[in-house]
């Protein structure tokens, strides 16, 4: 027998991979423009999520350079139930039900608080281990290796990746220097992430090293 899912399950689904792309797009709002402002540094991106979330938007945030630890919706509701409370829901959850809930949670002694916390560790421990590394790497690291070059020359402009192959079969190195361009720097640390600067001022490129060392 073929097992074809309702028009009412097809929107619950639609609906529910939506949710957890705008929720991912919300993260990237919020995070991206810091991590746009303090780039030279090379930051870490993290993102805890914890529910239900798709993996195409837990992919979608992986894509923006974001390391993901995921609680999934199944290990929330074992760690209440370690405490005595069944926070399971769907689409069809009257609001009193969640009300009720929430009055539970209020009422949980430290020690509750404590054993459910225990429990989404335990539960998680293995990618929670993972974040951790990667997070403890980023902020342990230190500088391995600084490349500065100082770039001369004429732009030479092609059409076409032929031509522009033909330029380097032909074109000769020489100690002659001509124009001066601008100065590349870049970065390498410990745990493998890398910055890079382009300046055309020698100062712009000392504010970078700066900034980097600073950081």
């Amino acid at each position: 027998m073929t097992n074809i899912a309702s028009p009412h399950r097809q929107a619950v689904t639609l609906d529910h991979a939506l949710h957890s792309r705008n929720k991912a797009q919300e993260i990237q709002g919020a995070v991206l423009p810091l991590a746009e402002r303090y780039r030279w540094s090379s930051p870490f991106l993290g993102a805890v999520v914890a529910g239900d979330f798709t993996s195409g938007s837990l992919d979608q945030l992986r894509s923006h350079g974001f390391t993901v630890l995921h609680l999934p919706y199944e290990s929330i509701i074992r760690a209440y139930q370690s405490v005595g409370i069944d926070v399971q829901f769907d689409e069809r959850t009257p609001d009193s039900s969640f009300r009720n809930r929430m009055h539970e949670i209020d009422r949980l002694s430290p020690d509750d608080i404590s054993n459910l916390a225990r429990s989404l560790i335990e539960d998680n421990q293995v990618e929670l281990d993972i974040f951790i590394e990667i997070l403890r790497a980023c902020l342990s690291r230190s500088v391995q290796k600084v490349i500065v070059v100082p770039l001369y020359g004429t732009a030479n402009n092609f059409s076409s990746i032929q031509d522009a192959m033909t330029f380097l079969d032909f074109y000769m190195v020489s100690d002659y220097l001509h124009e001066f361009h601008r100065y590349e720097a870049m970065i390498t640390f410990t745990n493998g992430d890398r910055t890079d600067g382009s300046f055309k001022d020698k100062n712009r490129a000392k504010e970078f090293l700066r900034f980097v060392a600073a950081h």
